[in-house]
């Protein structure tokens, strides 16, 4: 009785002092003195989120310190002057300095990125760096873990990645394929219950999808390894997505990413030239990653949404399969529509999570009040993010609008300024939007009593979701 009540007080002051959300706080306050053995043991396992690790400081050949913001009044950046005070935000959140001269190529659903991942993969000479939150040991999975064999068997050095959660999807992992072609590869955080030491990060998950070859090249964006993202073999689970094809300066900021991430799961350093040659950029975007995390990256991503949305203008396009906003992204949506900016937030009818789904439709009320737009695409399931801002900026990468990506997951972003991408997406959204139905406030409305206290329910575990 003692040690419980011990437990208890010592999980509720974390709580007290600890948790900014204050949702979030009470309820997990409740469960501890709740459930007396088992509140302070959950608590400990999920309601931990944070890791203390220090980013190292490689020789990462940084663009020089010219003034970026100067070329947002070229030509090719008309109309974005207006998003200097954005860029400055972001300036003061992330390390990361601005570049220019980037290329950003949109890839639709793994027909179109798969194909230039694996023949980029193909062509290595020197390296590939590989994370992933998926990495599934099916038909897609095993045809790039061979590719990657063949290219560790060329010479080139081959280091991959990927969440401990996301290795469970498919069964035998794929770390044992990749081991067998000869590929280094490792896990993220593998906690579980039968490791007690590590218990507390069972909740911190890797997110990020990023491919890097020869530190020329690089794909992210929301895509996971597996074959249902391959929609003309018509998979069992189709999945639409959306990843980016990533040349220029920037580029070493991916790499950055990783081999932080790569360093602190196995204490190898990658540095040097084989990692991080000099680029030089002829594109027309100005690009910056945004690293976000449960660590000193924390909230990183929440508050670039937030920035975005207060510069927004004309038009605010947001493109997730996950919606479920805290209270100042709320209002950030509001305070923008009645500006008389068009909010239009597109999401799945269908969620592969229903639960979610139910969370977020409890919510929609308080944005469809103030004049914000939300459309249900049709099946299949669509995995994609994207925000764009005013047809000038675009936010492409893994994160997405709900507490676990935002507060829990390490996420990865690309912030990219350029007329010429922001119109290529937004025909993207424009095709989905044609086949999308609009949510009507009366539809909301007339929702049954039963669905209404579900969907009720549903939300107040958002904090969590």
């Amino acid at each position: 009785m003692g040690f419980h009540l011990a437990a208890a007080l010592l999980a509720s002051a974390h709580a007290l002092l600890n948790k900014r959300d204050s949702r979030a706080a009470t309820l997990w306050i409740a469960f501890i003195w709740l459930m007396p053995a088992l509140g302070p043991l959950l608590y400990l396992v999920l309601g931990v989120n944070r890791i203390r690790r220090r980013a190292l400081i490689l020789g990462v050949h940084k663009p020089a310190g010219r003034p970026i913001l100067e070329d947002l009044e070229q030509p090719e950046h008309e109309g974005t002057e207006h998003l200097k005070l954005l860029a400055r935000v972001v300036s003061r959140l992330v390390a990361e300095p601005l570049t220019a001269g980037n290329r950003v190529q949109p890839l639709v659903n793994g027909d179109e990125a798969f194909p230039a991942m694996l023949a980029a993969i193909e062509s290595a000479q020197i390296s590939i760096s590989v994370v992933s939150y998926i990495f599934d040991n099916d038909a897609s999975g095993r045809e790039f873990a061979d590719a990657l064999g063949r290219a560790a068997k060329r010479g080139v050095a081959v280091r991959v990645l990927i969440d401990a959660a996301g290795t469970r999807y498919s069964w035998p992992p794929i770390t044992h394929r990749l081991k067998r072609v000869g590929v280094r590869c490792a896990k993220f955080l593998p906690a579980s219950l039968l490791t007690p030491w590590r218990v507390a990060t069972i909740n911190l998950r890797n997110h990020r999808k990023i491919l890097v070859v020869d530190g020329h090249t690089a794909f992210t964006g929301g895509m996971n390894i597996r074959f249902g993202n391959v929609l003309a073999e018509h998979p069992p689970s189709p999945v639409q997505d959306l990843h980016f094809r990533i040349e220029g300066p920037v580029l070493s900021q991916l790499q950055d990413a990783f081999a932080n991430d790569w360093a602190f799961t196995t204490g190898e350093i990658l540095d040097g030239q084989t990692w991080f040659p000099e680029l030089e950029g002829d594109g027309t975007i100005i690009a910056r990653v945004i690293t976000d995390g449960p660590d000193g990256d924390f909230e990183k991503a929440r508050w670039t949404l937030l920035a975005a949305l207060a510069e927004a203008q004309t038009s605010v396009q947001i493109l997730t399969p996950y919606f479920l906003p805290d209270p100042a992204l709320i209002t950030g949506l509001n305070l923008a529509a009645l500006r008389g900016v068009r909010v239009d937030i597109i999401m799945p009818s269908k969620n592969n999570l229903p639960f979610v789904h139910w969370a977020s439709r409890a919510m929609w009320w308080q944005l469809l009040q103030r004049g914000c737009h939300i459309w249900l695409t049709p099946p299949p399931f669509d995995h994609s993010k994207l925000m764009v801002v005013d047809g000038r900026w675009v936010l492409l990468g893994s994160a997405n609008w709900d507490a676990r990506s935002l507060r829990l997951n390490f996420e990865i972003n690309v912030e990219c300024y350029g007329q010429g991408l922001a119109r290529d997406l937004t025909a993207v959204i424009e095709r989905k939007l044609i086949d999308a139905r609009e949510v009507a406030l009366a539809e909301v409305d007339a929702r049954t009593i039963p669905g209404k206290l579900r969907d009720a329910a549903a939300r107040l575990f958002s904090p969590y979701l």
